[in-house]
């Protein structure tokens, strides 16, 4: 693909650098418009979404420093790039998410209705995310003959991130793109459908990207560490889905129910 996007002189623009601030700029414009819409202080929301994107650029590399420690300690200057490549999602999502909750509380905001309002943008935001993993060469798929395979050639993907050139691969960083619109079409399209309870959307997000991120996992091909015969991420989506359910259940009980005068009920079925 196209790893370095354009050169101002001498210095590279990278691809992944500009998607990477695309999609947390967009991510957090449509957050602080779902804020609004809640009846949330947006300023608050700002403040507190500017925090999230800074968690979550820390947690993405240290958990890549965790999975690939060989690789930076024989290149320790790679530790602070993020033009070239980013992170592991999971490590930003898990910093967030204690950063988040921490802040949400001294700011005196709702906790799960803020937390409704936020997942929508963390899924807009991996989807932009992808398309830079894409264009650097990051996150690709195994080996594969299916005839939708990409197939790299550029030379700096190969030397920035380790990409395998000529060889076609299954695109997982649209996988994971595709996936994740699948996901944010089903969370605007379902929030205030049935019984909404305040968390019901975040937890709904983390478990649908679980399950999306264990499969897409299957197809990946780079170096991600390993734990109990499973990637760092597979192990991750195991803790996070029964979590996730938990929490939907959790929170689905504690919701208030509000109950419908039988007149009105009979008016509504006469109808």
């Amino acid at each position: 693909m196209h790893p370095i996007l354009l050169r101002i002189g001498s210095w590279p623009v990278y691809s992944y650098g500009v998607l990477l601030a695309l999609a947390y700029l967009s991510a957090l414009q449509l957050v602080v418009v779902r804020a609004r819409r809640a009846g949330l202080d947006a300023a608050r929301i700002m403040d507190l979404g500017i925090y999230l994107i800074i968690a979550a650029l820390v947690g993405a590399k240290l958990m890549l420093i965790a999975v690939d420690f060989n690789y930076f300690r024989t290149q320790p200057r790679e530790m602070l790039s993020l033009v070239r490549a980013g992170g592991v999602f999971y490590g930003g999502l898990i910093a967030a998410f204690f950063v988040g909750l921490w802040l949400i509380q001294r700011y005196k905001l709702p906790v799960w209705t803020t937390a409704d309002v936020i997942a929508p943008g963390i899924a807009l935001g991996h989807i932009i995310g992808r398309f830079g993993c894409l264009l650097a060469g990051c996150c690709y798929g195994r080996p594969t003959d299916v005839a939708w395979a990409i197939t790299f050639r550029d030379p700096v993907a190969a030397a920035n991130v380790g990409t395998p050139l000529q060889v076609p691969l299954h695109p997982t960083q649209l996988y994971d793109a595709g996936a994740e619109a699948i996901i944010l079409f089903l969370l605007i399209f379902t929030e205030r459908r049935g019984r909404p309870f305040a968390g019901r959307t975040f937890w709904l997000y983390m478990l649908l990207y679980a399950v999306s991120r264990f499969i897409i996992e299957i197809y990946r091909g780079d170096e991600r560490g390993m734990l109990f015969g499973v990637s760092t991420s597979q192990f991750v989506s195991i803790i996070v889905v029964p979590i996730s359910l938990f929490m939907l259940w959790r929170l689905g009980t504690r919701a208030p129910r509000v109950d419908v005068p039988r007149g009105q009920l009979a008016t509504k079925a006469a109808k």
